[in-house]
């Protein structure tokens, strides 16, 4: 009889761990199989969450066929205790081990709100915008100038999430003064900035930001970012070019930014700066004329006066020789490379083709040619003043 009992029991356990073992592979198979999301989804962790918190929500969500199996997965990989706060973007079809990879892998959250404020040569604006999922865009929710508008209420509302992402943007052509003033409006960062740093010192680019942080500290951030520029591209430079230093250059690269806004047009216009100081002749263009009379606060918002294009300031290229004392704003990577890598070219005038970019010419004949069609465009459009070089 105890040999049929324990004949029994040792049939009872093969069967048990039979189960147990298809349990398991069952199981196994479920964790690392193909998800049932159909479209990408946008997951939240909240702050404290529990892992029992979070796999319920996700199998409420349709990310996850099974919370218990998650449970048990994360437990078996050690991961439960891993979960970091943030909205994080799940991709279609993502097994279990996907999702418990993706929300415990940390780092910066890749879905959910984001503020960017960006600051431009004409406005600044600030734009909360949201990632849709199903297309991985971004959506804008609303965007408004802080300098002119009330803060919508939308705004308001999303500044009180703990997960939104802030990101600073500045525009190539801005002054040192425009960011300046423009982040003293930025009401997620604190601090002051003792003093505006040097015109042409910061670098037009994205960066990445966090409420709370010091104004001093993304200011020292952007000067960094232009001097690996500046020094980089300096090292690469073409031989024989007019400059002294890379300061020198970084005040051209200025003129060239300010001059013209059409990236094809950077190394043609860089070239007839060079030509000219090659050959003794002043630089004559407009955007230094402007920046004496401004001091780069602000935009002139108008032409030039013949007053001032006679006026004397250190940076009336009309009337100084060479390179104005500073730059006359803050150049992007593009215009630097095109000043320090010109184009070969024999011009020595441009001016602007009413196409949005320029006519360049070599001689002074060809340049009156070109200015007196510019003329007769600006006199169909009722506009006043000449961009461009000009002529001796």
């Amino acid at each position: 009889m105890w040999r049929a009992i324990a004949s029994n029991a040792l049939t009872l356990i093969i069967v048990i761990l039979v189960v147990v073992s298809g349990l398991l592979a069952w199981g196994r198979q479920q964790f690392t199989a193909p998800g049932p999301l159909a479209d990408a989804a946008c997951v939240r962790v909240e702050r404290g969450s529990s892992l029992s918190a979070v796999s319920r929500t996700l199998e409420g969500q349709g990310v996850i066929t099974d919370a218990r199996i998650f449970r048990i997965g994360a437990d078996y990989s050690d991961k439960a205790a891993g979960l970091k706060f943030g909205s994080y973007l799940v991709p279609p079809g993502a097994s279990m081990v996907q999702v418990l990879d993706i929300v415990t892998a940390g780092g910066q959250s890749t879905c959910g709100r984001e503020v960017n404020f960006r600051i431009g040569v004409t406005r600044t604006d600030v734009i909360l915008r949201e990632l849709d999922p199903t297309t991985s865009r971004y959506v804008e929710v609303v965007a408004f100038d802080p300098f002119a508008e009330a803060v919508p209420q939308d705004y308001v509302d999303a500044a009180s999430d703990s997960d939104l992402r802030y990101r600073v943007t500045l525009a190539e052509g801005v002054t040192s003064w425009q960011v300046v003033e423009s982040l003293k409006r930025a009401d997620f960062l604190e601090g002051e900035i003792a003093e505006n740093p040097p015109e042409g010192s910061l670098a037009p680019d994205s960066y990445d930001s966090s409420r709370g942080m010091e104004r001093a500290a993304l200011i020292a951030q952007m000067q960094q970012r232009q001097d690996r520029i500046l020094a980089d591209l300096w090292a690469s430079r073409q031989d024989g070019l007019p400059y002294a230093n890379p300061g020198e250059a970084l005040i051209m690269a200025s003129i060239v930014e300010k001059e013209t806004g059409m990236p094809e047009e950077r190394g043609q216009v860089a070239s007839v700066f060079v030509n000219r100081l090659r050959q003794g002749m002043k630089l004559q263009t407009d955007p230094t004329v402007i920046y004496g009379v401004t001091q780069g606060e602000g935009v002139l918002g108008r032409g030039l006066r013949q007053s001032e294009l006679r006026r004397e300031t250190p940076w009336n290229t009309y009337v100084i020789d060479g390179l104005p004392p500073t730059p006359i704003a803050n150049p992007g990577r593009l215009s630097i490379e095109a000043t320090l890598n010109p184009d070969e070219t024999p011009y020595i005038f441009f001016v602007a083709d009413g196409t949005g970019g320029h006519a360049f010419a070599v001689t002074l004949s060809e340049h009156n040619e070109n200015v007196a069609r510019w003329r007769q465009i600006e006199a169909q459009r009722g506009e006043d003043g000449v961009t461009g070089v000009q002529g001796d």
